[in-house]
């Protein structure tokens, strides 16, 4: 199976003027975005990433206005940690509390330090200072020095009270290999590893069983490079047992869908063809962005979804 690391990581959320304000605000990420949850397209689907949504930097939300809080936990995936420059953390410990985000004390991961905040919605969000190399670009803003910024995904953290069978789907089905172990926490990494491939597996019994609903994820989404790659790991997975959704064209990739054993949605989503499709790469999120087979009802649809004027 020819997986590269993570593609992008889905979320649900409350509000969307305050998800908006904290990922472009707060943490300094582009809007790229601004489209429609396909299987409920009076609900809003808002991507943040970098300047050109690059596989891998893109952290996406439903925001159902009003929806109760969830609860992470087990079953789910537990946290979401982006990649920022070794020296940076001072930068940032300073800033999100002037800015009075709710943050835990930094720790120490794998000889990387780490600092936990949480968004509005209460997501466990991690900015880790990883000693590896990381040459991605972090998104221009107004907000936070590029020597700062955010390069994008670090790892996923799955919760679980045991993680044999989910570590078996991931190393035996999915290619990834197990990099480092620390206590109760396994990482397993693919392709070429480093920040953007890991996805860490916690047995932590204690944590309580994850709730869905606002501040939790709703699927991790792990690169394919091409419709033929992802087709081959379609049949791979099916012939494990795992019940695999088809093929499904989101507009700006194509999508497979499964859970692993401990219940964590996974999705394989392609590189191609990527968020310019639409709209100039210099203008991204600056219009609805809808696929073709909901291009018709364009009127409808906006005339149901809650104002979101977007600002520069």
């Amino acid at each position: 199976m020819n997986l590269l690391g993570l593609h992008h990581i889905t979320a649900m959320a409350s509000d969307p003027r305050a998800n908006f304000d904290f990922y472009t605000r707060v943490l300094g990420l582009r809007f790229i975005k601004k489209s429609v949850n396909q299987d409920d397209p009076g609900t809003y689907h808002l991507y943040y990433g970098d300047y050109a949504g690059s596989p891998g930097t893109a952290i996406t939300f439903f925001p159902w206005p009003g929806l109760r809080r969830g609860r992470p936990g087990t079953g789910q995936a537990y946290a979401t940690a982006f990649s920022i420059p070794a020296g940076s953390l001072a930068f940032w410990q300073e800033r999100l509390v002037k800015l009075g985000i709710a943050t835990e004390p930094v720790t120490t991961r794998f000889g990387d330090q780490v600092l936990t905040a949480f968004d509005p919605d209460g997501l466990r969000l991690e900015l880790v200072a990883t000693h590896e190399p990381d040459l991605r670009p972090p998104a221009p803003s107004k907000d936070v020095p590029a020597a700062h910024g955010i390069r994008g995904f670090h790892s996923s953290t799955l919760g679980l009270v045991n993680a044999q069978a989910t570590a078996t789907v991931l190393t035996k089905v999915m290619g990834y290999r197990l990099a480092a172990e620390d206590g109760p926490r396994a990482r397993y990494t693919i392709s070429a590893g480093g920040p953007g491939t890991y996805v860490d597996l916690l047995t932590d019994p204690s944590l309580p069983r994850g709730l869905n609903g606002a501040g939790t994820i709703h699927h991790v989404a792990f690169r394919t490079p091409t419709d033929a790659s992802q087709s081959q790991a379609h049949t791979e997975i099916a012939k494990t047992g795992l019940h695999i959704s088809p093929i499904i064209d989101r507009a700006y990739f194509k999508s497979i869908y499964y859970r692993e054993p401990a219940g964590v949605l996974f999705e394989i989503a392609t590189d191609q063809p990527g968020f310019a499709i639409d709209e100039p790469i210099e203008s991204l999120g600056t219009k609805l962005g809808l696929p073709p087979h909901l291009e018709p009802h364009r009127a409808e649809i906006e005339a149901a979804l809650p104002a979101l004027t977007i600002t520069p």
